[in-house]
């Protein structure tokens, strides 16, 4: 008599079965093919299948371009290109907004107008422009520092990163100062009295912004230098340059005049401005014969 057969050993004889898989002839039932399985085999074989789908379609996912198109899955590539993207979008926010500001500040020159209110925004911008301010608008205690310092600097604005030299700004006419820097009255300039026709000469080197003709001023000239500056020629009698021109320190770029409705005789009225605040002509130029 056998021994029972466990439920165990009855799922093992069942995997190691082995069956005949047989292809006929559907009209002859001729014997075509026939293969020789098990339960054990056709479950081998079916986990290897889904093995190599699965392996398939990571390496499809992982190693080729489809990738980009599956939802919340973005490539090495996908990224850089979106960040170097954020850069170039905040890059161009950037110059947008350093343009604005520079346009603001050739209207500015323009008008002679400056928000005196709007200074304490910038510490850094305010330091600039108390520095120049006349003496009444500093605070007394540091006045003996600023008035050291600006006996240092009184000629030498410019520091280049890799120079130790100062460069020093050529004055553009030499005479009397009839009208000082005043920023109460908001004078932001000074009026250098000249004969008619004297040279008018670029402080420093630079790019011509604006050379046109306006009913208050007469000829205006602008030119734009180095680290944000902007020297301001008004009632010129004739210009020598045109916007776009490059020119150096010392050359004769117009004619002092007596022209527009804002003027009372031969003079030239010179501004400075950095960043779009005045500073005062005379804290760094000597105008003296």
């Amino acid at each position: 008599m056998q021994p029972k057969e466990t439920r165990k050993e009855r799922w093992i004889r069942k995997l190691l079965n082995r069956y005949r898989l047989v292809i006929l002839n559907e009209d002859t039932f001729e014997e075509q093919l026939y293969f020789r399985l098990s339960r054990l085999n056709v479950l081998i074989i079916s986990i290897l299948l889904v093995s190599l789908i699965a392996v398939g379609v990571f390496s499809v996912i992982a190693y080729t371009p489809i990738k980009e198109y599956i939802p919340g899955y973005a490539s090495s590539q996908i990224r850089q290109q979106a960040l170097e993207n954020y850069l170039q979008v905040d890059s161009l926010q950037f110059e947008y907004e350093q343009n604005l500001r520079y346009l603001n500040s050739i209207k500015s020159a323009l008008k002679g107008e400056v928000e005196l209110a709007s200074l304490n925004r910038d510490s850094v911008l305010q330091d600039t422009f108390q520095r120049r301010l006349p003496e009444t608008f500093r605070i007394e205690q540091d006045s003996i520092l600023r008035a050291e310092v600006e006996r240092e600097d009184k000629y030498n604005y410019f520091e280049t990163e890799n120079q130790s030299n100062f460069e020093s700004f050529f004055p553009p006419v030499q005479g009397i100062v009839s009208n000082g820097f005043d920023a109460a009255s908001r004078h932001f300039a000074v009026d250098i009295a000249v004969d008619e026709g004297a040279p008018v000469k670029a402080i420093a080197t630079g790019t011509a912004i604006l050379a046109e003709w306006t009913a208050e001023t007469g000829y205006v000239l602008i030119l734009k230098h180095p680290k944000d500056l902007l020297s301001v020629y008004k009632h010129n009698q004739a210009l020598y340059v045109k916007q776009g021109d490059v020119v150096k320190a010392g050359q004769v770029i117009a004619a002092a005049g007596n022209t527009g409705e804002l003027t009372t005789g031969w003079h030239l009225h010179f501004e400075l401005w950095v960043e779009g605040y005045p500073i005062n002509p005379e804290d760094v130029i000597d105008f003296t014969e």
